[in-house]
This record gives C-alpha cells, structure tokens and sequence, in this order.
C-alpha cells in the first residue's frame, strides 16, 4: 500500500517539525537532535515528530548485514517519551517503503503526512532507495518544496571519539561497558518479564529473578557475571547478573539470573529493567556447591563496590 493519504490522526494542520531514523540505542547524539527538534518546534509553535522504523530497515534491504540491536522498539519507545517531543511515528518498514525514490519519500511521507515544515537531521544521514537521498538532496527538495533542512553536527565522547550506534555496539559486543555508557549517556540495558526458574539459587542463599528469553535481535555483553542497576516496580536496587550458563550444575543453556540485594518479593510476571554497570569475571565452572557458593559471595561484595563508586554518565559535550 502506498503511504499517500493515509491518515495519521495528529493535528498537525500547521505543520510540524521533522527528524527522521532508525534511532538505535537512542545515545547522545540522538539526544542531541530530539533536543535540537524540541527547542526548534516551541520556538515555531508547531509540534515536533519524530518518524522511526520497524524493523531497522537493513533487515529488509540486506538482511545479512542487519546489525544486532541496542534498543527494541519499546525501548526506543520509553527513551522518546522522555525527550519531551510531541509525537512519535513508527513506520512498517517495507520493501514497497524500501523502494521509495528519496523525492517519492519527502512527498509522499514527510510533507503528505507529516506536514513537514521544518527537517533535522545528523550530518551523515541518507535515506530513500539506496539511502541516496543525502544532505545536498534533502536541500534541494527543501528549496522546492518549502520546507528548511537543518543538519546537526556529530556528538563526540570526552576523549573526543564521535558517537555513533556502529561504535556502541561494538563497546557492549566486546563488554566495553564503561564505553558504551559514554556513548548512551546511561548505562547499557535489557528488559522483560520476570519469569519463574528452577530456584536453585535460594539453596545457596543466591535467590534470583529469572528474565523472560529475550528478542534474538537484542544485543547482549559477553556471557559473565556483571554488577547490575535493577530496576523493579518496587523502586532501584543494587545486584548482580549471571548471563549465560550454569556450567557447575549442568546447566549450558544461556540464561538471565539476577540477584538482588537488600529486596525480597513475589515479582514473577512484573517488567524489570537491568541496567550494566560493570563486569566481575567470566563464566567458569567450580568443583561444587560450596565452592559456587563461595565465589558468589565474593562476586557479592566486588559488585556492592562497583555500584558505590560507579560514577554517573558525563554530561553532553
């Protein structure tokens, strides 16, 4: 179907101001445009849009080169409601929108229904068939059709690196976490569900939360045991994660076990966000019980000095 005349429902009768993206990882430099576009639209008293995609669009036009995630849609989602913009638009993306020429796009979505007043974007975006709708054509197309481009300059870390989704990935992929929280401007994160497990850990005093299997889109850190920010419905806790396998119990499936310090609660079924702060060994395999238990609670007390000293993100440069 073609994206012409499709009603969105958004009063959008005075136009609007425009970024468009895939947005992974919504990092610092993203933050940077939905800021950009917030301050841009009050100053014009327009709404501000935001037009993401599902799924990342190289999942469509080359699926083997399809980059594993940092953020899922919701979790994109829940980082654009805290931007503060208006709206947020996510579009299908679909060989039919895939093969949209760069000028068939601009007409078709962002001014037909979008009403596109005002567009920002970074400086190496591109978009439209073979993403060939670059900077000079966006200008072009502004120029005839009546709508201002604004292109924003890059975001660079503070030892001066540029941030980019690529660059983060490649931090969280290696368990370069403290990198990746500089490029995110907070922590690296997974969500889910909290699910029931085999409640092994509470015979050894280690009782976790048990995540839901996630999306095999998710980019996940090397398997290991990690100092965690939990997230829980009851409020944030210290705790640290084991994310892989049991090896000492037999146990090779990859899992997601949590436990939490200082809480106890019935939380099966609630949504719990873990957030990374720092990574305490790799995953091995010990002569028994006692020996586990042992190493957990040394991994206990080099997680609890993690959390303390963690220092926070550093501000936007």
């Amino acid at each position: 179907m073609s994206p012409r005349g499709e009603p969105i429902g958004l009063p959008l009768e005075h136009g609007a101001v425009v970024t468009v993206g895939t947005f992974d990882g919504v990092h610092r430099g993203h933050q940077d445009v939905l800021a950009t576009l917030v301050r841009r639209a009050a100053e014009q008293s327009l709404p501000s849009v935001v037009v993401t995609f599902d799924p990342h669009p190289l999942e469509v036009v080359n699926p083997a080169a399809a980059p594993p995630l940092l953020t899922l849609t919701n979790e994109k989602l829940a980082m654009f409601a805290q931007s503060g913009v208006s709206y947020v638009a996510v579009l299908p993306f679909t060989p039919r929108l895939a093969a949209l020429e760069a000028e068939q796009f601009v007409d078709d979505v962002l001014l037909g229904r979008f009403a596109l007043r005002e567009l920002l974007v970074g400086h190496d975006h591109g978009f439209g068939r073979g993403r060939l709708g670059d900077i000079e054509v966006l200008r072009q197309l502004g120029h005839r059709r009546g709508f201002q481009v604004t292109v924003l300059p890059p975001v660079h870390t503070p030892d001066g690196h540029a941030i980019s989704s690529t660059a983060i990935r490649r931090a969280v992929a290696g368990g370069d976490l403290a990198r990746a929280a500089a490029g995110l401007g907070r922590p690296y994160s997974i969500s889910g569900r909290i699910v029931h497990g085999d409640q092994r850990g509470r015979t050894i005093g280690y009782p976790t939360l048990n995540l839901e299997p996630l999306p095999e889109r998710k980019l996940l850190p090397p398997d290991g045991v990690y100092a965690v920010r939990v997230q829980l419905p009851a409020g944030e806790y210290g705790g640290m994660l084991n994310l892989g396998p049991r090896p000492t119990v037999g146990d090779f499936q990859r899992r997601i076990e949590t436990h939490v310090f200082d809480a106890s609660g019935d939380w099966y079924g609630a949504h719990v966000r873990l957030d990374f702060v720092g990574r305490l060994r790799g995953t091995r395999p010990f002569p028994g019980l006692e020996a586990l238990k042992a190493q957990l609670a040394e991994d206990e007390a080099q997680a609890r000095v993690a959390l303390a000293t963690a220092r926070p993100a550093a501000p936007l440069s």
